[in-house]
């Protein structure tokens, strides 16, 4: 497939940033998303430096609106998704299990399990 183009969520650190600069530098055009504006502009302006098409949507893989918003733009940008990388994940709260709160534990299921 030429010039695929790829979601990526989670893409602003660690693995989904490596997969976006990998899929960047095989020539993919790429919607990348995370929870940080000034972060994920950051990241779009490097991949265009690496040659590829690339766009940033905030994005909280939390909440279903900003997921559908998220499909919607990359869609609307490059007419189709060939390639989701659904990466987005959080570890929680760093600290014991027994201090975590209700509160904290929601949100990292909604993120790890949910989010996907």
């Amino acid at each position: 497939m030429s010039d695929p183009v790829v979601l990526i969520t989670g893409a602003l650190t660690g693995i989904g940033r490596a997969t976006a600069l990998a899929y960047a530098r095989q020539g993919a055009n790429l919607v990348v998303c995370g929870r940080h504006q000034d972060a994920g502009e950051q990241l779009a302006g490097e991949l265009a430096g690496l040659g590829a098409q690339a766009e940033f949507v905030r994005a909280d893989v939390r909440f279903d609106a900003e997921v559908r918003d998220l499909v919607d733009r990359a869609v609307a940008r490059f007419g189709r998704i060939d390639v989701a990388f659904n990466n987005a994940g959080t570890e929680g709260t760093p600290g014991p299990v027994t201090e975590v709160t209700d509160d904290a534990y929601q949100a990292t299921f909604d993120t790890n399990v949910k989010g996907t």
